[in-house]
């Protein structure tokens, strides 16, 4: 069994803490809170024994690089923001999704993920104009 070191708290306080899938960058400056002089190589380290531990997981989106999320949350899926790119989880399913797979073919498992505009990325509500009063005057 591994050691806790101080490190390996800030990495795993970050984790929890977020809430959300994190890639090592967002990983490293929210553990950096706790251990200043943390350096990226010590996060990634970190990561790949808290994946041989089972305490993370790996979350993998196509064309993206992994991101890391604590274990325990069951089966879910994803949201990505596609203004400011971070990664939510989505704790609904729209169950089983069998029925979409051709003739003949059996569904094992299956991944979702939405893209959007997370809540802070939203445009601000468009105004609304009040009627011009064009009244003879």
């Amino acid at each position: 069994m591994e050691r806790s070191t101080r490190q390996r708290s800030a990495i795993r306080d970050a984790l929890q803490a977020a809430q959300r899938p994190l890639l090592p960058q967002e990983v490293l400056t929210a553990a950096q809170t706790q251990v200043p002089g943390m350096g990226i190589a010590t996060v990634y380290r970190n990561l790949k024994a808290l994946l041989d531990e089972g305490a993370i997981q790996l979350v993998s989106l196509p064309g993206e690089n992994p991101r890391y999320e604590t274990r325990g949350h069951g089966h879910h899926h994803h949201f990505q923001c596609t203004a400011c790119e971070r990664v939510f989880d989505v704790h609904a399913c729209p169950g089983d999704l069998s029925r979409l797979a051709p003739a003949g073919f059996t569904v094992e498992d299956h991944e979702l993920t939405l893209y959007g505009r997370c809540r802070e990325c939203q445009p601000p509500p468009a105004r609304r104009q009040r009627p011009s009063s064009s009244r003879p005057g």
